[in-house]
């Protein structure tokens, strides 16, 4: 009997010290494997999001036909390669930006022309360091129309 209570003990700390060990990660590195946040938002509302140390914040302007904002840094370290993409309820995606490298606090302008009006709701998100969307294409890729990669991967794989 003390052989079994000596076993279980055994696999209890090893289950705490995977646990402990699993939960330590770089926060720049963190990424839930969704690129959006998942909720649609409508043309009035406002994205105010951060995302591994990115802090996005986003509007339409229905007058350009353009979503305008900020993305910050909001760590105490340099986050390399930030960009922003905005994707559509008409299943375009506009972006991402240019990378860009930004330092502690340091905010930076986004805007990202719209080209269609067919779409009533937006998702966006922030993306940090090196990615598929990091090889300085800014559209090829991405591009719907030039059977960019989410078409490749499946035209409703954000929904």
């Amino acid at each position: 009997m003390k052989h079994i209570y000596s076993i279980l003990a055994a696999i209890v700390v090893l289950l705490i010290v995977a646990i402990i060990g699993c939960s330590r990660t770089d926060k720049q590195t963190i990424d839930d494997g969704k690129e959006e946040s998942g909720t649609e938002l409508a043309l009035d509302e406002t994205y105010d999001q951060t995302r591994n140390g990115a802090r996005l914040i986003l509007n339409y302007d229905p007058q350009s036909n353009s979503f305008k904002g900020t993305v910050e840094n909001t760590t105490d370290e340099i986050l390399k390669q930030v960009r922003v993409e905005v994707h559509l309820s008409n299943g375009k995606e506009l972006g991402p930006t240019t990378p860009a490298d930004l330092a502690p606090n340091e905010k930076k302008d986004v805007e990202l022309p719209a080209e269609s009006t067919n779409f009533d709701g937006w998702t966006a998100h922030p993306e940090v360091g090196e990615s598929e969307h990091s090889h300085g294409e800014e559209h090829g890729e991405h591009d719907s129309e030039n059977g960019g990669e989410h078409d490749r991967e499946g035209e409703n794989e954000h929904n």
